[in-house]
């Protein structure tokens, strides 16, 4: 009886012991699980998966940052037009020269005319540069750079016309391309004093092209692109009285006064060191 008491008793303290390490094992084995290597591995893997998407953002906003977007209208040689499929001419070297000077890069956006003032309000471009004249009624919605360059509104008409001054424009229908200061001063000039219609083109061409099928009786535009509208189509010529003189500026968001000083020091320097000027004499042959 003793010894099955004492086998009795050693079974006992066994299945504890048991039972103990039973416990033991588990808690172990829970905190080894948080602590694997495997475990590890998998957080490691969870890191890195995040990692490309925050370098992928980074990436895309020091690229915004270090772009300078110019909106423009390019159908205004030789200020800005296309050779293939590259926006090329005055104000897109002056442009790089610019975004140069500010450690960035310029990109161009073309669109309507009309539209790039809207385009600069709004932030989807940086600056507006499309031989734009500094005019009272975009400076209420625009800041302007020191100007840049100097332009003259001419008259363009079909050989043998009866226009050959700026006062024989009254009475006449008149071809302008929309929203450029021809379009401004010939609305305020003659269509607002019922002297004289207008129709607006979306393109100078499209305007040079009714003079041409004697929709227009004129054209009011640029002195420079007229040049190369008048060499492309025989039978045209321009008028030897201008009919205003203007300066070309770039236009900036309102109010921008960081990204306008630093449009106008880059101005300045490019001014100072003759390289606008060679810009322009590329362009714009001596006669």
């Amino acid at each position: 009886m003793k010894k099955l008491r004492m086998i009795l008793a050693f079974a006992l303290v066994l299945s504890m012991v048991l039972a103990l390490g039973a416990c033991g094992s588990s808690t172990s084995n829970e905190s080894a699980a948080s602590s694997s290597p495997a475990a590890t591995e998998s957080a490691a893997v969870s890191e890195s998966a995040a990692a490309p998407e925050s370098a992928a953002a980074t990436e895309s906003a020091t690229d915004s940052a270090n772009t300078l977007v110019w909106a423009t209208n390019a159908e205004f040689p030789p200020y800005e037009y296309y050779d293939g499929d590259q926006v090329v001419g005055i104000d897109a070297d002056i442009a790089a020269l610019i975004a140069e000077k500010m450690g960035m890069t310029a990109k161009v956006s073309d669109m309507n005319f009309d539209s790039i003032i809207a385009a600069v309000q709004s932030g989807k471009a940086d600056i507006g540069m499309a031989g734009m004249t500094v005019t009272d009624e975009r400076k209420l919605a625009v800041d302007f750079s020191t100007s840049y360059a100097t332009g003259k509104q001419v008259i363009i008409v079909k050989d043998g016309s009866d226009i050959t001054k700026p006062d024989d424009l009254t009475g006449k229908m008149i071809g302008v391309q929309q929203s450029t200061t021809g379009d401004i001063y010939i609305t305020s000039d003659y269509v607002d004093k019922g002297t004289a219609q207008i129709t607006r083109y979306n393109k100078g061409a499209d305007a040079i092209m009714a003079l041409t099928q004697d929709k227009v009786d004129a054209v009011v535009i640029d002195s420079e692109p007229a040049k190369v509208f008048v060499k492309q189509n025989k039978g045209l010529k321009i008028l030897e009285t201008e009919y205003v003189t203007e300066d070309y500026a770039i236009a900036i968001k309102k109010g921008n006064t960081e990204l306008l000083d630093k449009i106008n020091t880059a101005l300045d320097e490019l001014t100072k060191s003759g390289q606008i000027q060679a810009v322009i004499d590329k362009y714009i042959k001596a006669d």
